[in-house]
């Protein structure tokens, strides 16, 4: 197991496809690029788990993959929309409901590359992830803070967590872990909230903008505040951590001040989520609510200038 980490962990973000690699930006935040055409984002309906579909005049990417058992719905979502090519799949953070597709993305869709936070776990789900990289002779590429990717059509996507520093401690403390249970099959496995290090960007199309959180917690939430202030401000947020109560703290939404919110969950899910104590900080702060559970997918379309949104139920 420890030879597969070391060998398929990349640290640093290296080009298996046209400019696929991500190129630098100390702010965080990306500089301004004409729009072209229109861009169109997705929130599927996949259940309890996350999947967003961007679609611009050049590229088709989606940001994670569901969960396991979710996968008929992502198959179905993505028939629905026309893909059979993704450009950029980006993978948030390694839990199943985020990850769980991409053995049927990779299985039966032309994926030309793949991002992640470069994060180590050995949970099967994941480790069933790497190996399908290998196969297909595939390169995961790594997404920090700093990094911006272009999505084409004057669409980019700038990073603003996880910080490198963090995902190397604990990549540094899974690898003595798993050293040390080679000589004693006794030690304990060190815990870890992987929502911690979800990758975080900024999705700009000229002067529309939308804050793509993944499962980042209260923590992160206010490290962006402290480190980005104004300049996270956003038309459209998707809501962190499926509407969780553990997300969307005060001053983080006072900062972002989207008009919309867009929650990804399955319908009686286990966790409660949207937890009503997020749902309230959102109604007092006039920022309209849409869930996947009860819209079904829900699309935005920008020009650049202008956008929409349109739930499916």
């Amino acid at each position: 197991m420890l030879s597969m980490f070391t060998l398929t962990g990349c640290g640093a973000a290296q080009k298996n496809a046209d400019n696929a690699t991500p190129t630098g930006n100390p702010a965080g935040i990306s500089t301004e690029t004409p729009a072209q055409g229109t861009l169109t984002v997705k929130v599927l309906d996949v259940g309890q788990g996350d999947a967003i579909l961007i679609k611009t005049a050049e590229e088709t990417v989606l940001i994670d993959a569901s969960d396991i058992d979710e996968r008929d719905k992502l198959r179905r979502e993505l028939e629905k929309a026309g893909v059979s090519v993704i450009d950029k799949v980006i993978l948030t953070h390694p839990h199943a409901d985020h990850i769980g597709g991409m053995d049927l993305l990779l299985k039966n869709y032309d994926v030309k590359a793949v991002y992640d936070n470069d994060i180590m776990r050995d949970q099967p789900i994941y480790l069933s992830y790497l190996r399908e990289l290998k196969k297909r002779n595939l390169t995961r590429q790594t997404l920090k803070a700093g990094d911006t990717l272009s999505f084409g059509g004057g669409a980019t996507f700038s990073v603003i967590s996880p910080d490198e520093k963090s995902v190397s401690a604990w990549n540094n403390e899974f690898q003595t872990y798993l050293k040390n249970k080679k000589t004693d099959k006794s030690t304990p496995k060190p815990k870890h909230n992987f929502n911690m290090e979800s990758i975080v960007g900024l999705l700009t199309f000229g002067d529309f903008t939308m804050l793509l959180m993944g499962d980042a917690e209260k923590e992160i939430e206010i490290g962006l505040v402290k480190k980005y202030g104004d300049k996270l401000r956003s038309n459209i947020l998707k809501s962190p951590h499926h509407g969780s109560k553990t997300s969307s703290s005060p001053e983080f939404l006072d900062k972002v001040a989207p008009e919309a919110a867009v929650i990804s969950l399955g319908a009686g899910n286990d966790y409660g989520h949207p937890h009503a104590v997020t749902l309230k900080k959102y109604d007092s702060r006039g920022i309209k609510t849409y869930r996947t559970d009860t819209d079904g997918t829900v699309t935005i379309i920008s020009d650049g200038k202008t956008y929409e949104i349109a739930a499916e139920k």
